[in-house]
């Protein structure tokens, strides 16, 4: 079975076309549907958030790492997580990390305390660390550089984005009819479910020899702890405060001694060759800053809309479904224009739209009508994300030698999920800073002003976009003529 199996996967690779028995589809779904797991979690919190407030007494900037305790550890832990794909095999490392996602997320769910729900949040990040990476490098193992992988990715990347929209929905609609947590034990049933194809279809990849870098992974993901910490703490006690500079000052030493001990590993989780190529480099910068920008974007409108418009978490989660419809409908259409338009053209496109409706997104106030204010501009967002991810993601993985396919694939998701922790962490502090004396009044002003952040994000993501992956194309064109 082993052999039919590398075979399968091997003619998707080669770009024979449609697999006979349907294999590669079974591939992608299996892929997808796991990811879906992942993303569903990083937003289906955002519509609960208020009620968990209520229910655990949380302040703001307390509240923030409901989230920052996943991304943090999953953005962190990544690189170890998709090194272990490479020694262990991606098969195995894979259906071992949507048993510890199931069980965490059962945690989760059945947390009392803040330090359990933060702790819990914390031990699903690992499970998601372990599973994102290996789900792409599944992914780019299995299917060939070009129309292929195009077409793969594009359904991986709608999943990506409407996963993190229907979170919403979801995380609304049972925290309306149950309770906040029955959205995470639903994941319990979905991954032991998926297990059993993922045993049967996914094709096992050679195991190498090698060690990890467990000192590489610690740094990565202390240093960046370190940093999200210290600009949390400058919301509540200032940025001259001690400790404030403490841990900023700490996570910079230790991300400068991370990137020491990547350049002396014999076997490094970042391999520093993945940044000799211009492309790769300014995707992985453009991602971060891009989904820093949308981390921001469902934080703070998720509450806008529960505290302003006094909705139902149900009400929260539809109030989304302009951007979730658009996007979905946009994502799957990316590889046709791909091949009408030019990679770079279309990401830059989509990074300009969203840059566009956020920052109409971003003159909401107390006073804001939901068509005219939110559904438009999310539209337009919606529209923006789901030009960008796929060819983001595709620039990020392409010409990633096989040795290095775990790494590559773990390094587009680090960005992704670091980025996300360290812009809502200052996105945060920021909004903090605004006060009226009102609550529902201070809400809208914060969420004006993380969202004024957010469209800084995006207008330096364009910037990114430009200088480096435009640029950077072109040369790649002009050398295969």
């Amino acid at each position: 079975m082993r052999a039919t199996l590398t075979y399968k996967a091997g003619d998707v690779r080669a770009g024979h076309g449609a697999d006979p028995s349907g294999r590669a589809t079974v591939i992608l779904a299996i892929i997808c549907v796991s990811y879906f797991m992942v993303i569903l979690d990083n937003s289906i919190v955002f519509t609960g958030l208020p009620q968990i407030r209520s229910d655990m007494g949380f302040s703001e900037t307390g509240l923030s790492w409901i989230t920052n305790a996943y991304v943090l550890v999953f953005g962190g832990l990544l690189l170890l997580g998709a090194r272990a794909g490479d020694l262990f095999g991606h098969r195995r490392v894979f259906v071992f990390s949507l048993a510890l996602f199931s069980l965490t997320s059962l945690l989760v769910g059945a947390a009392q305390t803040q330090w359990w729900l933060i702790g819990a949040r914390a031990l699903q990040g690992i499970g998601a660390a372990v599973l994102a990476p290996s789900a792409l490098s599944l992914l780019t193992r299995s299917f060939a550089e070009g129309r292929v992988r195009d077409r793969a990715m594009a359904a991986y990347s709608a999943v990506a984005g409407l996963g993190a929209a229907f979170g919403l929905v979801v995380g609304g609609l049972v925290a309306d009819l149950v309770s906040w947590r029955a959205g995470f034990f639903l994941n319990v049933p979905v991954g032991v479910v998926m297990m059993v194809p993922a045993l049967r279809f996914l094709p096992e990849t050679e195991r190498r020899q090698g060690r990890f870098d467990i000192a590489g992974a610690v740094l990565a993901t202390l240093g960046s702890t370190a940093l999200v910490l210290g600009i949390v703490d400058a919301a509540d006690l200032g940025w001259t405060a001690v400790p404030t500079l403490v841990p900023l000052a700490a996570g910079v030493v230790m991300l400068g001694l991370f990137v020491r001990v990547e350049r002396r590993a014999a076997q490094p989780i970042v391999p520093l060759r993945l940044f000799a190529d211009r492309e790769r480099t300014g995707a992985y910068l453009a991602r971060m800053l891009y989904m820093g920008a949308m981390m921001g974007f469902f934080f703070f409108t998720a509450q806008f809309v529960q505290s302003v418009y006094h909705w139902t978490p149900l009400q929260a989660g539809l109030a989304f479904l302009p951007m979730t419809l658009v996007n979905f409908a946009l994502a799957v259409q990316v590889p046709r224009l791909l091949e009408r338009a030019a990679r770079p053209l279309v990401l830059l496109t989509g990074v300009v739209l969203t840059t566009l409706g956020m920052a109409w997104l971003s003159r909401l106030d107390l006073h804001t009508p939901y068509l005219t204010g939110l559904a438009l501009p999310m539209a337009l967002i919606g529209a923006g994300q789901g030009l960008t991810l796929a060819p983001l993601t595709s620039s990020g993985v392409d010409g990633v030698a096989p040795a290095d396919a775990g790494a590559g694939s773990g390094l587009v998701n680090t960005v992704h999920q670091i980025g996300s922790a360290l812009s809502l962490s200052v996105l945060t502090a920021v909004a903090a800073s605004v006060s009226t004396g009102h609550t529902a009044a201070d809400i809208a002003a914060r969420s004006g002003t993380a969202l004024t952040g957010s469209t800084v994000l995006l207008a330096l993501a364009v910037v990114t976009v430009l200088t480096l992956i435009v640029p950077a194309r072109a040369t790649h064109h002009e050398r295969s003529l």
